[in-house]
């Protein structure tokens, strides 16, 4: 095991593994900390949790349970990976959790780096940007569970965890490696325990991750990944060991972010879609409800384009539900049903699965029971197909924020194109 990574969710946790397999690493994706031997035959082994909501004090231990893991398994180097748009709130987890793992593994200094200019995802004099757009004001303010009010990420690090925070500007990242890795020493020298990266775009990025490639631990998004892994030496159609299944389709939406509103508006004007109702998806018994909802999609006409069902909603909307049952208990109940849908759908038959939102992906993957994963080829930067380790269903597992507006047609047509 070359790298092994710990991941605060699960869409997370693939988007970091589409860019290892493209840069021709075996990877394994495993959801928790394994209980039972696991068979590693991989380059990298991606840990997902779900610890980016939960207490500090519980995403503390589930990292440091997954750190312990991949040490016994023979890993020496360490990815902390979470959003590009670093989600968290005023009190983490990301620092809390980055403390912890560097008090874990004896070291005093690690860098902070979400940038994915792929996808939109810059930083600048340590701000955050989303489409050019500081974080703060991007639709990341609305986020129910994380709304992220500061771009400054030093500001917001030096708030969540232990240490001070400095930051490697653009400038010293354009004169190259050995100008970072030279501010890298002068940071930590100075005191500092946390080191910002700026990156405008994938050359930075290639250049960070060159330079930060001797730290025993790293914290950064899945483009900080992407850059040190692409000059490692990589294996050719690494991506085929995930190729999805053949089978029964399903589109399940739970974010309500702005892409994904985009994308569900996209494909629910020509393709069959039911929206959730959310009075019926706060019942405390919700059999009744999952069962109209697999008759509806059992009785939708065999096309080339899967159907929808979705609780995505624009921001008036969302409020209006969180104001009326709470923006937590809206969530879970949500999370809830889709797993429970997800479960029901399988026991018919359906055996390829596309999840829009981070803890709507978790809580199906869960229901399903499921694992781990072998990651396959990407639909987009960040969201690959993978494929159960038992082989008998592929997820395509994105981010809300992630892909085109086109994204659902995009996830079939690959499927179609790489079946197995």
């Amino acid at each position: 095991m070359t790298l092994g990574i710990i991941a605060d969710d699960f869409t997370g946790a693939t988007d970091v593994a589409g860019f290892l397999v493209n840069n021709g690493l075996r990877t394994l994706q495993l959801n928790g900390v394994p209980e039972a031997p696991v068979d590693i035959e991989a380059d990298a082994v991606v840990i997902s949790l779900k610890s980016r909501s939960c207490s500090a004090q519980r995403a503390i231990e589930q990292s440091l349970a997954a750190l312990k893991w991949l040490q016994t398994h023979g890993c020496q180097r360490f990815f902390f990976k979470y959003c590009s748009t670093f989600d968290s709130t005023a009190e983490g987890n990301i620092g809390p959790v980055t403390d912890a793992l560097l008090e874990a593994l004896g070291e005093s200094f690690t860098v902070i780096c979400p940038a994915l200019p792929v996808n939109g995802r810059t930083t600048y004099q340590g701000y955050l940007f989303v489409n050019g757009v500081p974080l703060n004001e991007s639709g990341m303010r609305h986020h129910p569970v994380t709304p992220m009010t500061d771009a400054n990420l030093m500001r917001v690090m030096e708030g969540q965890a232990g240490g001070q925070a400095g930051n490697v500007t653009v400038d010293q990242v354009e004169k190259g490696v050995e100008a970072v890795r030279a501010q890298l020493s002068t940071l930590k020298q100075q005191g500092k325990r946390y080191a910002v990266l700026d990156a405008l775009n994938d050359r930075h990025l290639q250049t960070i991750g060159e330079a930060v490639d001797g730290l025993t631990l790293v914290t950064g998004g899945s483009g900080l990944a992407d850059g040190m892994t692409r000059h490692w030496e990589g294996r050719p159609n690494a991506e085929q060991a995930g190729a999805p299944n053949a089978g029964s389709t399903v589109i399940l939406a739970g974010s309500c972010s702005e892409m994904t509103n985009r994308q569900v508006t996209a494909y629910r004007d020509s393709v069959a879609s039911l929206a959730i109702a959310p009075d019926r998806a706060m019942a405390e018994d919700l059999t009744a409800y999952v069962n109209e909802l697999v008759d509806w999609f059992a009785r939708q006409p065999n096309t080339p384009h899967a159907p929808l069902i979705y609780a995505t909603m624009p921001p008036a909307e969302l409020k209006q539900v969180q104001e009326r049952y709470g923006a937590h208990h809206a969530s879970e109940r949500i999370e809830t049903l889709f797993g429970a849908l997800a479960a029901a759908l399988a026991d018919t038959g359906v055996s390829r699965f596309i999840i829009a939102g981070g803890e709507t992906s978790g809580a199906v993957t869960q229901a399903l029971g499921i694992n781990g994963f072998i990651i396959g080829p990407q639909i987009a930067p960040g969201v690959p197909w993978v494929k159960a380790l038992d082989h008998s269903k592929s997820l395509a597992l994105k981010s809300g924020n992630f892909g085109a507006d086109i994204f659902f047609f995009d996830a079939q047509r690959i499927a179609d194109q790489n079946t197995d």
